[in-house]
């Protein structure tokens, strides 16, 4: 039989190869090749019969036969008998030749054919492949193709057969008229020259050995001719292409003597193809074999064609490199590889040729031209040895070459000359500053990276080549070691090296530690024979001040200390030990912090030490003069980098400071003064900071060189002694008085504090006083910088309070003058900031102020201050660090002056200045003047003293001022005034005797207020203004009540309308809270808010008169309600403001809320009507009692005070508002009132909609709000809850996701809320059963019900309702009884039968037409199996699992789900008890589960995943349950095919008896509506039949299968029709 069967599969499969999806014609190739795979012959046979049998067959579909063909042969050759291989061959030869025309893939695989079968019978193929290769006539194109591929494929089979194939050949050669054939000719005779050429390089395993160049060579040279005299003048490029790749290999068989004869005629014919074809690979490839056999041979007419072959090869490397091209980087390759031939066999002409073209004029030239250099000194080293002096001399002049692309090419030749030894000879020294130059080049001077359309290819810059090379060169080229160092060392001082420091330092410091491994010798620098080295104190220094720029440059901060450090020895030999310290952790600094975290100030002063410490250990005065002078003779080096210069100035003070000879110190200071340029503002600074510093040293010293130059021409504006200063304009002088000045300010800050009292005034302010008359802005901020400087300095000595300041009134004068000079209204400069700090140390000096100046000098600075507008925004960032400077050298002032009258009167003369701003329409005045009152109250509190306990007399006054701006528009005045609040507060604590650590819980409150006023809405500010009321009335004392209410009122009038409003919330809460003590001042107040409720339509005067409404409806509250009822709706907002009037006191909101509700249930919540005239279907219509109560409850129940009485009404109210929202879902407004509310929609500012259930839903989110149960709402509220209540569709989700709020955060008041709702549970209204029903059972989910003990009621509740006539209740009924499983798992056993019979007689629900209760019995068996009792189970487990069998395939994905997912929980309920019983159960649905893993919806998909994962177990086999497990565990991704496989190789170990029942059910999934499961039945079905035993094949119906599968192949689904062919492949196991 197996023969005829696995004919019948091919013949199947052949027939379907006709299929129009490719991918469907490579499943039936790969088919077929599975086929041949176990029955080769038969299948080559078939094959072979069918394209015999259908000559009309189209070419495409030949060609997928015959590459099956191809596939079978290649895997069998060696199972091949010859008779099949004859049949075979005769196949191809004939499908190859059938047609003279080319059809290139059909010919193609039937070539391939005979090139496979020739690799094991290569005798019968040439038998037959020659017999369509016969003299006299033109053979086929493919069978010239498969001559040519056969040689490639097979040599040593091949090579015999040459000679003769030549002797035929060369004459069709003349005949060849076409250039397709001629092109087919020129492959095959390349490969024949490349075979032969494989064949003598191996004869040691040739079958011939004897075989030798000269048999081909004469054949060859006749091949020649013709392709080079003939065929290479075709215009046709192809065919050119396809001659010179063969001229190639062919050279190398010429015979010597023609060889040498057609070289004069050969190299220009070739070269010439450079002109005529853009992709020149093939003509540089054959270009270099063919000058590889004239050097082989010793040719002597090489060197007369040098110069064109030069000339052409220059020009192919000048031609730009596409990086996207492969042949165009391959062409360059071999390009490069004819010049290493002729490099080697000419080296002299070729230098000759290459080095003049370093001074052409076109870039592309230069830049060829030295990359050919470098390939040369790489590639022909010993040719190149003795020609080094002359190349090193050539390249000069690219040396000074700008351009990017050569300077990167000589970067690159420099790299392969130092690996070479080039370097070490003279003129290498350029070589080595060339590349320090380039990595001198800033990165923003470099070219931009070229874009994806540019010629040339994205490099790295210059720089960065430039980098890596020096690197390399310093550390894996030992050669170098000796050259570079210590050479590289003259590079680092010079200005134009900065931006290489950060590489130099690398690799010196390389070097030097390489040096050092040598011994100390070698490391020790001689300065003697190396007079171009910087000295040691050049080097010192100038490392040390470019490290005060840590990371530019690429972090050259860390490289130049490392390479201090690697140079202690050279630098001083005390210096090793202790920078072995010092600087690891300068450079640990540096790791912990980046350039944008790095303080500069601080890495200064580290830097600084470092350089006390190295002065200390060193302690040489000639080597610290050394020193000192080298430093000043760098400074004009860093006139480009003013900071670093700064630092500079900075390390000659401290290095002069070290100095014990003061002639040299007054020398150097001398010269600083008169060489600085004095109009740079950073280098004045830098000179004050030298002079201060020495000055820690050397005051008197310093002090008579200022007072020396002081008395020089330079102020004289007369031609002076120094030359300098000969031309000098009065503004230069300005300037230089300037820097003086700031001498002065920096000596006095950093002199001894012992000394200076002695000094500031005599020696520093006496000079400074003389040019305060000054108008230059630059010299009035140097002036002040001193004072402030001297003042401080005076105020930090121990001897500050006996101290008495003669000048100190003159000063603060001269300081106002200075403020007073500046534009009010703008802040441009830093005087304001720096005289006002000045000012801040001068008053707490002796002798104070007189208060008129004090005055003065308050009003003047915080208008100078104050009235400055805020910068645009543009300008926002530059000026805001000038402005909070300002702000806080105010703040510093006013304290200051504070400190000298900290008594109450004190504080509130300074509030009194402040008062004006506080109360300023502008709002940035508000806020810098509450600022500065917090920062004074702050003050005063951290230094209040009181000695008796006595009155805080102007507290009420105070805070009167401040608490209304709590509600500032401004966010930031809003938290000032709080801090204000709060600080009166704890004075007035101090005041009454409370330590100064006391904290009050009531007024730490105000803190947590403060946080909420940043960003908050009206609502939240004014309820925080309520809050900040209530903690202010709690710390009142009685006696200052009147003083802050009659401030408040004032209040009211306040042009900002939030603090107009905040001061009504805090006159009421006021009010409120002690009234009581204001018992006659109460009517006037109340009727004074009463009657703005007449008078103005402000909101926040509404809200104060609504205190006494509720008056009136505590003493007729019917009425009030009914008449209130009795108005239009929807109520407009003074109804709506009254009704929330009435739940100011808790009794009577209790009255209110239960006249309400009786009158919301009193009438019938809706009347049947019809839509409309024409309209049959009935609709439903609001009644207006009702609907005007529900909106009604919901102002009520809006007003925060309704609260106690929501409690005591809770559950009522709970269970009528839920139903009410039932009975409200898709109900009409009444026809009276829908024309008003399609008005009011349209109008520009609407009222609360009046929809029905929407009323009813805020009706019920307010109640529980009021009833202490935010989290309920909030929580519905993130799950859409409130939403879905309105729906028709939503409501049942939306019940329970109430209900489970509820049980999760209000369980108390469940057992009265459930009471109430039970007593709906005969509701008239269906919809009200269903509400209550959703409810009460998703009560059951949680375990709340068990801690209230409401279970068992509830069971019994819902249990009752199992017979309702309505769908929706049985089915919430058995979700609710389900439930038990969550919130009881301990009561499912006590209930399990109940539980069992509920759910199963929900699967048998025959009045459920679209088997909803089923899915809700499904899920709800799934939950509780686990948990209820085995003998429970048992008898109803084969029961469940037959019945759910149905829904596997239902089309409906939930019930597929469910149904699924029950079926794995029965499973799992089945371990260790009754596995035996379930097994067929199991077995029966192993199918649909393993098919419907492809389900199209994920739900199903994860259901199957976790039914087979349970099933696994049942099937008691451990390995597959292992399969299961592994492959679909839950989020991880699964390979279906691989899955499968496996499982089916497992069920057919263990299972084989299984096989037919397994197959025929995937029978009845190929006629599945799912085209994915469709596809996966016959793949279950191949991989079932793959790993099945062939005695077990009994079992299956080929023929049913086979016929199954056939109709398959016509599914119109691409995807189903190449599963089928690909499980026809692997039925040929049961063949």
């Amino acid at each position: 039989m197996a023969e005829p069967y696995v004919k019948k599969l091919c013949t199947i499969l052949l027939e379907a190869i006709t299929d129009k999806d490719p991918l469907v014609q490579e499943q039936v190739c790969g088919a077929l090749c599975a086929l041949g795979e176990a029955q080769p012959a038969e299948v080559l046979r078939a094959c072979e019969e069918y394209l015999w049998r259908h000559e009309k067959l189209a070419h495409p579909y030949r060609t997928m036969i015959l590459r099956a063909t191809e596939t079978v042969v290649s895997s069998h050759i060696s199972d091949l008998d010859k008779d099949m291989a004859r049949a075979v061959i005769f196949l191809a030869s004939s499908e190859m030749t059938r047609v003279k025309d080319l059809v290139c893939d059909w010919q193609q695989a039937a070539s391939n054919v005979l090139v496979a079968v020739g690799k094991q019978f290569i005798g019968l193929v040439m038998e037959e492949v020659l017999s369509k290769f016969q003299p006299g006539a033109l053979p086929h194109y493919f069978v010239v193709q498969t001559l040519a591929n056969l040689a490639a494929s097979n040599v040593f089979g091949m090579v015999p057969f040459l000679t003769s194939i030549l002797s035929t050949m060369l004459p069709m050669l003349g005949m060849a008229k076409h250039d397709t054939t001629r092109v087919a000719f020129c492959c095959a005779l390349q490969h024949f020259s490349e075979s032969t050429l494989e064949y003598l390089a191996n004869l040691d395993q040739a079958p011939d050995p004897t075989v030798r160049k000269d048999t081909f060579a004469t054949d060859i040279f006749s091949a020649y001719d013709i392709l080079f005299n003939h065929w290479l003048q075709s215009r046709e490029a192809k065919l050119r292409l396809a001659v010179v790749e063969a001229l190639g290999p062919m050279s190398h068989l010429l015979p010597s003597e023609k060889l040498e004869e057609q070289l004069p005629k050969l190299l220009p014919g070739v070269l010439a193809l450079y002109r005529k074809h853009a992709e020149t690979f093939h003509v540089s490839k054959s270009l270099g074999q063919i000058l590889e056999a004239a050097v082989s041979v010793g040719s002597r007419t090489l060197e007369a064609q040098l110069d064109a072959l030069l000339a052409a090869l220059h020009a192919q490397i000048c031609v730009p490199v596409e990086s996207s091209s492969p042949l165009v980087v391959s062409n360059r390759k071999e390009v490069l590889r004819c010049f290493t031939v002729l490099a080697c066999c000419s080296p002299d002409r070729l230098l000759a040729f290459l080095l003049p073209k370093l001074d052409a004029n076109n870039e592309r030239t230069r830049v060829g031209t030295l990359q050919v250099v470098r390939h040369v000194i790489n590639s022909a080293a010993s040719q190149m040895e003795v020609k080094k002096p002359f190349i090193l001399s050539s390249m000069r002049l690219p040396l000074l070459d700008t351009n990017s692309k050569v300077k990167r090419a000589v970067v690159q030749v420099i790299s392969a000359m130092a690996h070479h030894g080039y370097l070490e000879q003279p003129g290498g020294e350029a070589m080595v500053a060339y590349i320090v130059q380039q990595c001198a080049l800033p990165p923003e001077a470099e070219p931009q990276k070229p874009g994806p359309d540019s010629e040339d290819p994205a490099t790295d810059s210059v720089r960065d080549v430039s980098i890596s090379t020096l690197y390399l060169v310093s550390t894996t080229v030992d050669r170098m070691s000796h050259v570079l160092w210590p050479h590289l060392l003259e590079f680092l001082t010079p200005v134009q090296f900065t931006g290489a420091l950060t590489p130099l330092c690398r690799s010196l410091v390389h070097l030097a530690q390489k040096r050092e491994e040598v011994g100390a010798d070698a490391f020790l620098i001689q300065y003697d024979s190396n007079v171009t080295l910087p000295s040691p104190y050049a080097i010192t220094t100038r490392l040390l001040t470019v490290s005060s720029n840590p990371y530019l440059g690429d972090g050259r901060g860390a490289a130049s200390l490392r390479l201090l450090s690697v140079l202690h020895r050279n630098i001083h030999p005390l210096l090793g030990q202790r920078w072995a310290t010092t600087v690891p952790l300068l450079l640990e600094h540096l790791d912990e912090h980046t350039e944008e975290t790095l303080s500069q100030k601080e890495w200064e002063e580290r830097l600084l030490a470092f350089l006390r410490d190295t002065l200390a250990v060193v302690s040489d005065n000639t080597w610290i003069c050394q020193l000192s002078l080298e430093m000043c003779r760098q400074l004009p080096c860093y006139n480009g980098t003013p900071q670093e210069k700064n630092f500079l100035y900075k390390c000659v003070g401290t290095t002069l400071g070290a100095a014990s000879s003061k002639e040299v110190v007054r020398k150097h200071l001398q010269e600083l003064l008169e060489t600085a340029r004095h109009q740079e503002e950073a280098e004045r600074e830098g000179l004050a900071c030298c002079f201060g510093i020495c000055a820690a040293s050397h005051l008197d010293d310093v002090l008579a060189q200022l007072e020396d130059f002081m008395r020089s021409d330079v102020f004289r504006r007369s031609t002076g002694i120094f030359n300098i200063f000969k031309d000098r304009s009065e503004n230069e002088v300005e300037k230089v008085k300037s820097t003086l000045i700031l001498c002065y300010g920096h000596v006095a800050a950093r002199a001894p504090r012992e000394l200076v009292l002695a000094k500031v005034e005599s020696d520093i302010l006496r000079n400074i006083f003389q040019y305060f008359s000054t108008k230059d802005p630059a010299l009035k901020l140097c002036l002040i910088q001193s004072v402030c400087m001297a003042s401080q300095a005076i105020c930090s000595s121990a001897q500050a309070g006996s101290f008495h300041f003669s000048r100190k009134a003159e000063l603060v004068a001269q300081m106002m003058e200075f403020i007073k000079a500046e534009p009010p209204d703008s802040l441009r400069t830093p005087i304001r900031k720096k005289a006002m700090l000045a000012c801040t140390y001068l008053v707490s000096l002796e002798p104070a102020l007189e208060e008129r100046v004090q005055a003065d000098l308050i009003r003047g600075c915080l208008h100078s201050v104050m009235a400055v507008l805020p910068e645009p925004e543009e300008e926002e960032d530059r000026q805001e660090s000038l402005y909070l400077d300002t702000m806080h050298a105010l703040e510093d002032l006013l304290t200051s002056l504070l400190r000298r009258n900290m008594t109450p009167q004190g504080l509130q003369i300074m509030v009194e200045h402040l008062s004006p701003w506080i109360r300023s329409p502008r709002g940035h005045e508000r806020v810098r003047a509450l600022g500065l009152s917090a920062c004074l109250l702050r003050h005063f509190l951290e230094h209040l003293h009181v000695s008796a306990l006595v009155p805080f007399h102007n507290l009420g006054l105070l805070i009167g001022l401040f608490s209304p701006r709590c509600a500032d528009l401004w966010p930031a005045t809003r938290q000032e005034a709080v801090s204000c609040v709060h600080a009166l507060l704890y004075l007035q604590l101090g005041y009454e005797g409370f330590s100064r650590d006391y904290r009050d819980d009531v007024a730490e409150q105000l803190l947590a207020l403060k946080e909420g006023l940043v960003h908050p809405d009206p609502a939240v500010l004014f309820h925080t203004c309520h809050s900040i009321a209530q903690i202010i009335a709690k710390r009142l004392p009685p006696e200052q009540l009147i003083s802050l209410l009659l401030t408040l009122f004032e209040s009211l009038g306040d042009p900002d309308k939030n603090c107009s409003r905040a001061a009504t919330i805090m006159v009421n809460c006021l009010l409120r809270e002690r009234g009581s003590m204001l018992q006659e001042k109460v009517p006037e107040i109340v009727s004074v808010l009463r009657s703005k409720l007449q008078e103005t339509r402000e909101e926040h005067v509404l809200q104060a008169a609504q205190h006494s409404v509720y008056l009136l409806a505590s003493q007729h509250c019917a009425a009030v309600v009914s008449s209130l009822l009795g108005g239009p709706l929807p109520f407009d907002s003074h109804t709506c403001t009254l009704w929330r009037a009435l739940a100011l006191e808790p009794s009577l909101t209790t009255q209110v809320l239960g006249l309400l509700l009786e009158k919301m249930s009193r009438d019938v919540p809706f009347k049947e009507t019809r839509a409309f005239l024409l309209s049959s279907s009935p609709g439903r219509e609001a009644t207006l009692l009702p609907l005007a109560a529900t909106c009604a409850l919901h102002e009520v129940l809006s007003a925060l005070e309704s609260g106690p009485a929501v409690l005591e009404l809770y559950p009522q109210l709970f269970a009528a508002l839920l139903l009410r929202v039932g009975c409200t879902l898709g109900v009409l407004l009444p026809r009276s009132l829908q024309a008003k509310e399609r008005r009011s929609v349209g109008s520009a500012v609407a009222p609360r909609s009046l929809e029905p259930c929407s009323c009813a839903v805020d009706a019920l989110q307010a109640m529980l709000l009021r009833g202490g149960n935010e989290d309920v709402v909030r929580r519905v509220e993130l799950e859409g809850g409130w939403q879905l209540l309105r729906t028709s569709a939503g409501h049942e989700e939306g019940v329970t996701r109430l209900a489970s709020a509820m049980a999760k955060c209000a369980g108390p008041r469940l057992p009265l809320v459930m009471k109430a709702l039970v007593c709906t549970q005969s509701s008239v209204y269906e919809i009200q059963r269903v509400t209550s029903t959703a409810f009460l059972a998703e009560l059951l989910n949680s375990n709340v019900v068990n801690d209230l003990m409401l279970l068992e009621s509830l069971l019994d509740n819902l249990a009752a309702r199992q017979k309702d006539t309505s769908a929706s209740v049985r089915r919430l009924v058995l979700r609710g009884l389900a439930n038990i499983a969550s919130s009881s798992p301990e009561k499912v056993q006590a209930h399990g039968p109940q539980l069992l019979t509920a759910m199963i007689g929900g699967l048998d629900d025959r009045d459920d037409p679209h088997s909803l209760v089923a899915l809700e019995a499904m899920v709800g068996l799934a939950r509780l199996l686990e948990l209820v009792k085995r003998q429970d189970l048992r008898s109803v487990l084969l029961h469940v699992a037959i019945r759910i069998r149905p829904f596997f395939d239902s089309e409906k994905t939930e019930l597929r789900s469910a149904s699924i997912r029950l079926f794995g929980h029965l499973n799992q309920a089945c371990h260790g008890g009754c596995e035996d019983v379930f097994l067929e159960q199991v077995v029966a649905g192993l199918v649909p589960l393993l098919l419907h893993l492809q389900d199209p919806q994920a739900p199903v998909t994860n259901a199957c995943r976790f039914a087979l994962r349970l099933c696994g177990p049942n099937l008691q086999h451990e390995e597959l349950a292992a399969v299961f497990q592994k492959h679909l565990q839950e989020g991880r991704g699964l390979h279906f095919g691989e899955f499968l496989n496996a499982t089916c190789k497992l069920l057919m170990y263990h299972f084989p008896e299984l096989l037919g029942r397994l197959a025929a059910t995937s029978l009845f999934y190929f006629k599945s509506s799912w085209e994915d499961v469709r596809a996966a039945a016959p793949m279950l079905m191949g991989f079932l039949v793959l790993h099945a035993e062939p005695e077990h094949q009994p079992q299956v119906d080929l023929e049913q299968i086979t016929a199954a599968l056939q109709l398959l192949l016509k599914d119109p689904a691409p995807l189903v029709r190449a599963k089928a062919a690909e499980t026809l492949g692997r039925l040929v196991k049961f063949a």
